[in-house]
This record gives C-alpha cells, sequence and structure tokens, in this order.
C-alpha cells in the first residue's frame, strides 16, 4: 500500500484588491488600513511588493492573526 507524501502548497499571494474573492474578512478596506501602517502594527510581514502590484501572503497573514491574539 502506498503512503500518502504531504504536499504543502506554496504560499498563496493575493492581490489586495482580489481578498475579498478569496476571504470575506478582513474587507479591502481595513486590509488597505493594515497596509497603510504595516510598519507601526507589524503587518509588513504579510506584504510583498511587485513593481505597482501589492500582494498580501496567505499564510502569512493568518500567522499575523494568530500573533494578534485573536480576542483570547
Amino acid at each position: 500500500m502506498k503512503e500518502k507524501a504531504e504536499v504543502k502548497p506554496s504560499n498563496r499571494l493575493i492581490p489586495v484588491t482580489n481578498w475579498s474573492n478569496y476571504h470575506s474578512w478582513p474587507p479591502v478596506g481595513g486590509l488597505r488600513h493594515l497596509i497603510f501602517h504595516e510598519h507601526t502594527n507589524g503587518f509588513h510581514k504579510c506584504v510583498r511588493r511587485v513593481g505597482r502590484r501589492v500582494l498580501i501572503d496567505e499564510e502569512a497573514f493568518f500567522e499575523w492573526v494568530a500573533e494578534q491574539g485573536g480576542g483570547q
């Protein structure tokens, strides 16, 4: 019997303008607020820039949310 190899998908980079196609929270306006203040709130860990495009590293975003305490 063959063992299934665990495949970890690569980090998905989502353009800010398309974020709402994948996730309902935060809304795009809230995401832009986080990006504007990225160097004071630690959100720079989630942001990738390619030319003028601003992309969000999906895995890094959810790690960042977990680090924030999330109401716990």
